[in-house]
């Protein structure tokens, strides 16, 4: 295996090698899927810090969380030191950077809920809806429904999006006014009112052993050390799998999350009349003076 290509001004050893083996999916063919979503996806993902999952040799080999900067790591992702943290944390800002982490084997991406310029002021909330194994989809659709809902009530827009798994993340952009800690207390208050009204669909422990016939609605999501996957971000997962943003009229029933992949994102894309996440970045709300959980 050998050669080399240069993909977004960046160069690309190996590109022939397989990075997904179930469906052939070369490095190659990675980095060109990123330049063809790029356009939608680095809103979502520049200049924020980013936990990544590298996979050097591919999905299924030995994969490794990286969140600080080390030895080799390519000129396209910068630094910032956030307060707190001993260590820097990388950042991109344009599709060479999307580029340089296919490089670096990296098939999971992960931005934090802040902007490098206000680190430890969120700007988005996460709800993170997880079934337990024995749940249909049609049943996370319903949770995310309710979800919107709730904060529909509370005078607050959201969006939703696959999450490359069995999932779905209920997401809402806030003004960056307020910390973390005023943010996780939030999204753990209205979780623990869904699972409070109906106790037997939701729970908001984490426990697996205790999950059965329920959804796992996961506010952990919103700390600085446990992020969610970037919309159009790839997963480590067979099948190729994709977070893809949705409107909430496609969140209905038939909605198959499996239909979102690498092969077939970007032709989606294009036959798209509009983003479905175009005014997430418009949207001007802030955190609901709210008792907090």
């Amino acid at each position: 295996m050998s050669g080399e290509r240069i993909v977004a001004g960046v160069r690309l050893s190996n590109p022939d090698k397989i990075l997904y083996p179930e469906q052939g999916i070369t490095k190659g063919q990675f980095a060109d899927y990123y330049v063809a979503v790029a356009e939608r996806m680095l809103p979502h993902v520049a200049f924020r810090p980013v936990t990544m999952v590298r996979c050097p040799t591919g999905r299924g080999s030995k994969c490794f969380y990286q969140r600080h900067a080390g030895s080799g790591v390519p000129e396209q992702l910068a630094q910032v030191t956030i307060p707190g943290f001993d260590d820097p944390y990388l950042y991109i800002s344009d599709v060479a950077g999307l580029v340089a982490m296919v490089q670096m084997g990296v098939l999971e991406i992960h931005p934090w809920g802040v902007k490098v310029e206000h680190p430890e002021k969120a700007d988005r909330i996460v709800f993170d809806l997880d079934p337990d194994e024995g749940l249909g989809f049609d049943t996370v659709i319903r949770a995310a429904k309710e979800v919107r809902d709730r904060l529909a009530a509370l005078g607050l827009t959201s969006f939703v999006k696959t999450t490359g798994g069995k999932g779905l993340h209920v997401v809402v952009p806030i003004e960056a006014t307020a910390g973390w800690r005023d943010v996780k207390s939030f999204a753990k208050g209205v979780s623990a009112e869904m699972a409070a009204d109906a106790p037997d669909k939701y729970l908001t422990k984490i426990s697996k052993a205790e999950r059965a016939g329920r959804i796992f609605i996961d506010y952990l999501r919103n700390d600085p050390t446990s992020t969610a996957v970037a919309p159009y971000s790839t997963r480590s997962r067979p099948g190729a799998p994709v977070a893809m943003p949705l409107a909430w009229g496609q969140v209905k029933a038939g909605l198959d999350p499996c239909d979102y992949t690498v092969a077939t994102v970007p032709a989606l894309i294009a036959r798209q009349k509009a983003d479905p996440w175009a005014e997430i970045g418009a949207v001007r709300q802030c955190l609901p003076d709210l008792p907090r959980a």
